[in-house]
């Protein structure tokens, strides 16, 4: 340990140069030393490891010792990490590398891994954590400060944040293909209302929606529910038949594809509200995350899936 405190980088330097130069005087000229400086360095590491690194035959050249060439390829991989580690300090430093936790309501996940892959082609060393949740989860979790930024419907009063509209985020009201109303020329919110009502669980932002949607167009009467905690559940049960349900179109984007599903036509439907990028106004943005959050808004709405459907 006491030998590794007495070597210097200068000095390892001065062997680097002299081995590969064959020449003190060379090397002293590299780097803009004089040799006896350069002839200094080298004694004071024959010293501190007790050897000679360099050996010279009458007026040849000077060549790395075995011990010698030991130290220099000790010197050449220390070289390349520090190399290393000033790329990836200049990286954070400018925002193009680090760590981000993006908070996602559950909804959002059917588009979410898609900016994180096109984020990964455009800035590699940055590493996005997707952390998913219900709409109350999410607002905890910004309140507690363990998000950089989220993505989410209306933004929520507490904590105080910054926010901006990443484009339109529709809901509908869904049903299988073979249901009566999937093929009613007209649809009333008693016909809705006499069916059973597929939710999310609470806390949920879509349960909020639908549930103001159908407290108005009922206004106020009774309906049968039944709670479901992922919209995937929800899916399923429409399909086979279990009931109705308002949810977001960018959940079910392919299962209308495929004709799995349809949408019921309603008035006031679809629910049109907006997708937000946000992040807390009291913590400071790192240089990845102010990266992350000037490529989503540059993005904005071309990862959502188009609405009206083509």
């Amino acid at each position: 340990m006491r030998r590794l405190a007495s070597l210097t980088f200068k000095q390892l330097r001065a062997l680097e140069a002299v081995e590969r130069t064959g020449s003190i005087s060379r090397a002293a000229e590299e780097l803009g030393l004089t040799a006896p400086a350069v002839h200094s360095q080298l004694k004071a590491l024959d010293a501190t490891f007790g050897c000679a690194m360099l050996s010279r035959e009458g007026a040849g050249p000077f060549v790395a010792t075995p011990e010698g060439r030991v130290l220099l390829q000790a010197h050449e991989k220390a070289d390349a990490g520090f190399r290393l580690a000033l790329r990836r300090i200049d990286a954070l430093q400018t925002g193009l590398a680090g760590t981000v936790v993006l908070g996602v309501v559950s909804t959002g996940k059917y588009f979410a891994p898609g900016i994180v892959a096109r984020l990964r082609k455009s800035c590699p060393e940055i590493e996005v954590l997707l952390q998913v949740g219900n709409r109350d989860t999410i607002i905890s979790a910004l309140q507690d400060g363990a998000l950089d930024l989220a993505i989410m419907g209306r933004p929520p009063r507490d904590p105080p944040l910054q926010a901006i509209s990443l484009g339109d985020h529709p809901h509908v009201l869904i049903a299988p293909p073979d249901h009566p109303l999937a093929h009613a020329p007209r649809i009333t919110p008693e016909d809705v209302l006499k069916e059973t009502i597929l939710m999310r669980e609470p806390g949920s932002g879509t349960r909020i929606l639908a549930t103001r949607f159908l407290d108005r167009i009922g206004e106020g009467k009774t309906y049968e529910r039944s709670e479901m905690g992922t919209n995937e559940t929800i899916k399923q049960a429409v399909i086979a038949g279990l009931g109705l349900a308002l949810i977001s179109y960018h959940t079910v984007v392919e299962e209308l594809r495929s004709g799995r599903l349809v949408t019921l036509d309603l008035p006031g439907l679809p629910i049109v509200r907006h997708w937000f990028l946000l992040h807390p106004e009291d913590a400071p943005l790192s240089g990845a995350a102010r990266t992350v959050w000037e490529f989503i808004a540059a993005e904005k709405d071309s990862f959502l899936p188009r609405w009206p459907p083509a």
